[in-house]
């Protein structure tokens, strides 16, 4: 008779586990277990490595919305079919960095990856203050060199934008650029920001005449002095991509800074929203896996099957941001293909986001906001 079973070999005692496993066994405390069988008829395999003892099932930080729609279709529920490996997306806050880092100090992984935009995975890579995330390992030729670093493989490019309600400018000029948003004489009306200071700050500077090739380092002083001719016109800072949806949806707000695919997903819905790409903050997005978790195997497989091109247009019909693989457009309606912000015409008058020099000031400069903020 032939016995098998799923036992790991591999974890040393105390090691944290984040999910259910088997359980642990030595060799000669599994033979002494089937000794009445006879080792000879246990089925060993000839390597023991961690992947082989782990349950298959991964769980992966998305922020929710349509992206819960769209990369189920795309990757989750294809991915398990292919491989057997099931992943378990966790909605979490718009920046985890603080979240994650937690998990990999104490070894007490909640998430094995992690949905990171190129500036929050700058941050978790710092030489200076720590690494945080795994190498990717994954050879993705398919995806342009731009949307690729040592640590993340995009996914898909976004633009963060104006959105307006197009019924509040019904028999007035609609505000273009972020020039205008802070221009509240001109452009009066409810307005809602980013309670954070990454992409708040490069939008008050943009308003202010900087150009986008100068934008970095970033001119603290004239960035604060620019938002503070508009603070007191702000009715809502918010803190998640959700909240601008429904504030853009509800009409609660006439204007507001967001991602492209938050607003694009109310303008789906049939709400009199314009997105305003001129001036947009374009960054990539991509899944970046947690330092030590010892899914990381099957984390690089998952990577590795969302780069595909007809996988990626998949989740454009859900979500309105543009794949990192350009194959992928041959696949997606001319239509859609037109809303999405990696589409040569929204891209024209965009400006690339600087994660590195989030990277070595985020703590400073996000203490310096938050204290202007409660001024």
């Amino acid at each position: 008779m032939l016995v098998t079973t799923r036992i790991d070999f591999t974890s040393p005692p105390g090691a944290a586990m984040s999910h259910p496993t088997p359980t642990t066994l030595t060799r000669r405390g599994l033979l002494k277990r089937v000794g009445s069988i006879g080792a000879a008829s246990v089925a060993l395999p000839s390597m023991w490595t961690p992947a082989f003892a782990q349950e298959k099932r991964i769980v992966v930080r998305d922020p929710g919305g349509p992206y819960a729609d769209g990369f189920g279709e795309a990757f989750y529920k294809p991915f398990k079919a292919a491989t057997g490996i099931e992943v378990v997306p966790i909605v979490a806050q718009a920046d985890p960095t603080a979240q994650i880092k937690a998990m990999v100090d104490s070894k007490n992984y909640a998430w094995d990856m992690a949905l990171l935009n190129r500036q929050s995975a700058d941050v978790l890579t710092d030489p200076k203050t720590g690494i945080y995330l795994e190498d990717v390992n994954v050879n993705a030729p398919e995806i342009p060199e731009k949307f690729r670093s040592q640590y993340l493989i995009a996914t898909l490019v976004l633009q963060t934008v104006l959105a307006v309600r197009t019924d509040k400018f019904k028999d007035r000029k609609m505000p273009n650029s972020w020039a205008d948003f802070f221009n509240v004489k001109d452009f009066p009306g409810r307005r809602a920001m980013r309670r954070n200071p990454a992409d708040t700050l490069e939008e008050a500077l943009l308003a202010a005449g900087t150009k986008g090739g100068a934008l970095y380092p970033l001119n603290l002083d004239k960035a604060f002095a620019s938002l503070s001719s508009i603070k007191k016109d702000v009715q809502v800072w918010w803190t998640g991509g959700a909240q601008t949806s429904q504030l853009l949806k509800s009409g609660e707000v006439d204007m507001c800074p967001t991602w492209n695919a938050r607003a694009q997903s109310v303008i789906d819905e049939g709400a009199p929203v314009k997105i305003i790409w001129n001036e947009g903050l374009w960054s990539y997005e991509g899944f970046s896996i947690l330092k030590g978790t010892p899914k990381a195997a099957m984390c690089r497989e998952f990577i590795k099957f969302t780069c595909d091109a007809k996988r990626q247009a998949i989740y454009t019909k859900h979500l309105a941001y543009g794949p990192s693989n350009p194959e992928a457009y041959k696949h997606i309606e001319p239509a859609r293909a037109q809303v999405l912000p990696a589409f040569p015409a929204n891209l024209a008058n965009s400006v690339q986001l600087d994660g590195r020099y989030w990277a070595s000031n985020k703590d400073a400069v996000t203490e310096r906001f938050n204290t202007w903020l409660l001024s």
